[in-house]
């Protein structure tokens, strides 16, 4: 019988950071290379899935097989009972570890969910949602913590402002809040206000801005130095959070609300709320969700292996700049 993890839910800080944890079982590079497959659904062949499922591990107990998205792949009944019953029939040789973004309404009734649950001797699920941004603050000191340091609760509610439920981003914040303080003590609220509203945020209001208004010699000049100083994909995730604040900001500004409903609705700080404000009125709907759908393209292209991601975003400037 083969080992079935399922990690579900629409937080992918915390799904990813859960991947990583069954990364660190090889301690040999060499073995964890040989003995390790990671394959997108939307991407795998048959053939892919069954030579990593039904290989032999080398020099290890057992072999991880990784797989993302695949509700992308089997959206037909008989195609999903064929995949589950290939999987149910696997070596006792493999580790499969499935992840699966999965929004929280009506998660129980997703496939993958309903057959863990019926199958709980064979599979382990663990769900992993978003916080609500009550319980942010509680989250954020849980993840100093995590990261071996400390934050006071009223930095903790301070920084929550800022980053509303974005998990990556408030990880993100955390760690160079705790290097700001060397782990010597804990950060404080006035830490929070030197740090973290900083050139990286600024900046990528400012990219935007620069494509709102088609300039793109200036929102090239500005990704190019946002790549000097953040990772590809850690700006390639602010990019897209700030695409998503747009539509719904729009959406609210569509129905005569203001800013003040934009930071309520959407749980972000004043100065966020103000600032995407303003953005989401030089943006039709239309277009707005034109651009989001190039940037789910562009997500695509990139965990294919199809495009590299600052070609992507230089290319997506040239765009959206015409």
């Amino acid at each position: 019988m083969p080992t079935i993890f399922l990690l579900y839910g629409n937080d992918e800080f915390a799904i990813a950071r859960k991947l990583k944890d069954f990364d660190s079982e090889f301690t040999d590079p060499t073995t964890a290379d040989m003995n390790t497959t990671r394959l997108e659904a939307r991407t795998m062949t048959e053939n892919d899935l069954n030579n990593a499922v039904n290989a032999m591990p080398f020099l290890a107990p057992k072999r991880l097989v990784f797989l993302s998205s695949l509700s992308s792949r089997y959206t037909k009944p008989d195609a999903r009972k064929k995949f589950l019953e290939f999987l149910e029939k696997a070596p006792n040789t493999v580790k499969v570890i499935i992840s699966e973004i999965i929004e929280p309404k009506g998660a129980e009734k997703h496939w993958l969910v309903k057959w863990a649950d019926k199958n709980k001797t064979l599979v382990k699920s663990q769900a992993f949602f978003l916080p609500k941004p009550r319980d942010m603050p509680g989250w954020i000191i849980n993840e100093a913590k995590k990261q071996d340091g400390q934050i006071e609760p009223p930095a903790a509610a301070r920084l929550a402002e800022m980053v509303g439920v974005d998990t990556r981003q408030a990880g993100m914040e955390v760690a160079k809040l705790l290097a700001y303080v060397n782990w010597e003590r804990p950060v404080r609220g006035s830490d929070v206000e030197a740090v973290c509203i900083v050139t990286s945020q600024q900046s990528v209001f400012d990219f935007v801005d620069a494509l709102s208004q088609g300039n793109a010699n200036v929102a090239q000049k500005l990704l190019h130095r946002l790549l000097e100083n953040e990772d590809p994909f850690s700006l390639w995730g602010m990019v897209v959070r700030q695409f998503r604040l747009l539509i719904q900001a729009r959406e609210i500004l569509d129905a005569r609300g203001n800013k003040e409903d934009v930071a309520r609705a959407l749980s972000v700080h004043p100065y966020v709320a103000e600032k995407t404000t303003g953005q989401a009125q030089r943006f039709s709907m239309e277009a707005l969700e034109s651009i989001y759908h190039r940037l789910l393209r562009i997500d695509e292209q990139v965990k294919t292996s199809q495009v590299t991601l600052d070609l992507a975003l230089d290319t997506l400037v040239v765009e959206l700049a015409r």
